[in-house]
């Protein structure tokens, strides 16, 4: 069941929105309503479920009203029509009509918020301010101390805590926010371009931070962004939104892969995809591999061949009559520890380092599922990616 659930959700900026709300349903676009009523569309019928434990990224150009869905998760923006539900000890409430305590309720304990900004307290200390939410819960001094204490270890903020705001960098001001949101130990996490204010380096970083905390910790995460790479680094899924609506919502592969029109096509036509595609998306299946009988054509030049069993399990290979070893290669492991020879990996491996295994060995990389042979992996598949050529 989704932690949160958008559906056909619209949002009017206005004290009384049927007018606009009528005018959608005419079929007007949200600058002819504007002109019309003086009303903002912020968000027209959008619908999507997100998953406990993942990152979601609402990503778009400014006014595509990606910070306007965010903001209704809290209830810091009121929904006009449709349901927006978010789970909570196995109930859904329903945010768009909820009672005042419970929104109150979900504030303080289910749902924090990172700013753009930062939005802290200058008077205050860096312990303080990580506090401060905390003491609005009404947590005894013991209990917050220690919380404190663990979120800016968690930061790596604990010899700044007696500091004051504007002696703190921007990214340090960030992990304070960060630390602040952290301690109220809820389980749903907004995140409104927390990083875009910081420079490209500390940027990186951070995010590097959030990935790092999140395999700790789990959260659920609803992440505001303008930039693709970030959106493709962080996003378990990704919603691209243009015009207050939501273009398309899938898995970042998918989005550089098959783009839903040529708005979301002009997005991803420069990225990088070594930090997206993966194995699987790119390889030859071994159905469209040469087979003659049960064995599979690894390297026609050289006579090179697996030897297979049922269910694609390699009992052997070969390099014409003479066996020929394979290697393994798992995640973390040092490329500079292979030999010259085929190497067997998961199918889920990226393109990075199937580039560097490729280069490495010399030899084409045999794709599996658990043990099973999926496919394999050579210079054509990755000539094909990197020139964008790949149809997954």
């Amino acid at each position: 069941m989704s932690i949160i659930k958008f559906d056909k959700v619209d949002v009017i900026f206005s004290k009384d929105p049927r007018e606009a709300l009528k005018l959608l349903d005419e079929g007007l676009t949200r600058d002819q309503i504007l002109k019309k009523t003086g009303q903002i569309v912020g968000v027209e019928n959008a619908s999507l479920d997100i998953e406990k434990g993942e990152i979601c990224v609402l990503m778009g150009l400014s006014g595509s009203g990606k910070s306007s869905l965010l903001r209704c998760i809290n209830g810091l923006n009121t929904v006009s029509r449709g349901s927006l539900f978010v789970e909570h000890e196995g109930s859904q409430i329903n945010i768009a009509n909820c009672s005042a305590a419970e929104l109150k309720m979900m504030r303080t304990k289910r749902i924090a918020m990172v700013f753009q900004k930062f939005a802290l307290m200058p008077w205050l200390t860096v312990r303080e301010n990580i506090s401060f939410g905390l003491e609005m819960q009404g947590r005894p001094e013991k209990e917050r101390r220690k919380l404190v204490d663990e979120k800016l270890e968690l930061v790596g903020l604990t010899q700044w805590r007696n500091k004051k705001p504007d002696e703190l960098s921007g990214g340090m001001q960030q992990r304070v926010g960060l630390a602040r949101a952290l301690a109220m130990d809820a389980d749903i996490l907004l995140m409104d371009e927390p990083f875009s204010a910081l420079d490209p380096l500390i940027r990186q970083g951070l995010q590097d931070e959030l990935l790092a905390l999140q395999s700790k910790l789990s959260k659920t995460i609803v992440f505001v962004s303008h930039d693709l790479d970030e959106a493709l680094k962080l996003g378990s899924r990704i919603a691209i939104m243009k015009d207050g609506r939501i273009v398309q919502y899938s898995v970042p592969e998918q989005i550089v892969l098959n783009p839903a029109d040529e708005y979301v096509r002009t997005f991803v036509a420069h990225t990088n995809p070594l930090n997206v595609l993966c194995g699987r998306s790119l390889m030859r299946t071994v159905d469209e591999c040469t087979h003659v009988n049960d064995s599979v054509c690894l390297d026609p030049s050289g006579d090179s061949w697996l030897d297979l069993a049922e269910g694609n399990v390699i009992k052997g290979a070969r390099q014409g009559a003479t066996p020929l070893d394979l290697q393994n290669w798992t995640p973390g492991q040092d490329v500079g520890t292979l030999d010259r020879r085929p190497t067997l990996v998961h199918s889920n491996i990226g393109m990075r380092d199937a580039l560097q295994i490729r280069y490495q060995t010399g030899n084409k990389l045999v794709l599996q599922d658990g043990n099973k042979v999926v496919g394999i992996l050579g210079d054509t598949e990755l000539y094909h990616a990197l020139l964008g050529k790949n149809h997954g």
